[in-house]
């Protein structure tokens, strides 16, 4: 029936709402019908942005974590419409409270015995949260071993790199690469150019058509325009649409 897609990274500020946004819009374009759900209590990313159809679920009571409020996205979850997909973008903040209510709720038996499709999404970044980074995969490939995971690599900080080995030699790739559906690198390029243009546009809280529509740059337009085809070309490679 359906496809669903948990976006989960226990370190904060690698790009994991960047990489919900980006999906949104892919999956849009490769003519998907998609529901999005930001359940983030500290930075709810995804649903600012007013282009989309984003269901910003509350679940903080008292300054702390309700679990029973995923009782809602798992009711949406579960009736979700056959060949639609599902965004469910997660804070750091909630990461171990989401990963507990899964577990005790058997979520994901649920939604296979009702026909879904379900992926996690996480984030492997460069730089000084790479390790963090990776405990966060380690943490969903040892505690969900039965689901898929998506793996985005975010060099954006930094090479994605240890002693000189790329991710595909590390050690945390060759005890679950069976559990791996894709690895996704996110396109680099010139970030005095390219890089500036995508930190407006998502400062902006816009989509990349409404980017490239309203940009007055010739330049920008064309850098954008072909930064947002490259993206629909991995997530389509990743089979996951």
């Amino acid at each position: 029936m359906g496809t669903i897609h948990f976006i989960q990274q226990g370190k904060g500020g690698v790009g994991k709402s960047v990489v919900a946004v980006i999906l949104y819009q892919t999956l849009t374009a490769l003519g998907k019908d998609v529901a999005a759900f930001d359940t983030d209590p500290v930075n709810a990313t995804l649903s600012s942005y007013a282009e989309f159809g984003v269901t910003s679920l509350d679940i903080l009571k008292n300054d702390n974590i309700d679990a029973r409020a995923f009782d809602q996205l798992l009711d949406e979850l579960f009736y979700l419409p056959e060949q639609m997909h599902a965004i469910v973008d997660n804070g750091a903040s909630s990461f171990v409270a989401l990963g507990a209510y899964i577990k005790e709720n058997a979520l994901l038996s649920l939604l296979r015995e009702q026909g879904h499709q379900v992926f996690f999404h996480t984030v492997i970044t460069g730089g000084q949260a790479l390790g963090d980074t990776l405990s966060g995969l380690k943490v969903l490939a040892e505690g969900f071993p039965d689901t898929p995971i998506v793996v985005w690599l975010n060099p954006y900080f930094g090479e994605i790199q240890r002693d000189g080995k790329g991710f595909e030699q590390f050690q945390i790739y060759q005890d679950f690469f069976s559990q791996f559906q894709a690895i996704i690198t996110l396109p680099q390029g010139n970030k005095a150019t390219i890089g500036k243009d995508l930190e407006e546009l998502f400062a902006k809280r816009m989509s990349f058509k409404a980017g490239i529509d309203s940009s007055s740059s010739i330049a920008v337009r064309s850098r954008l325009n072909r930064y947002w085809q490259s993206l629909i070309a991995v997530v389509e490679q990743a089979g996951i649409a």
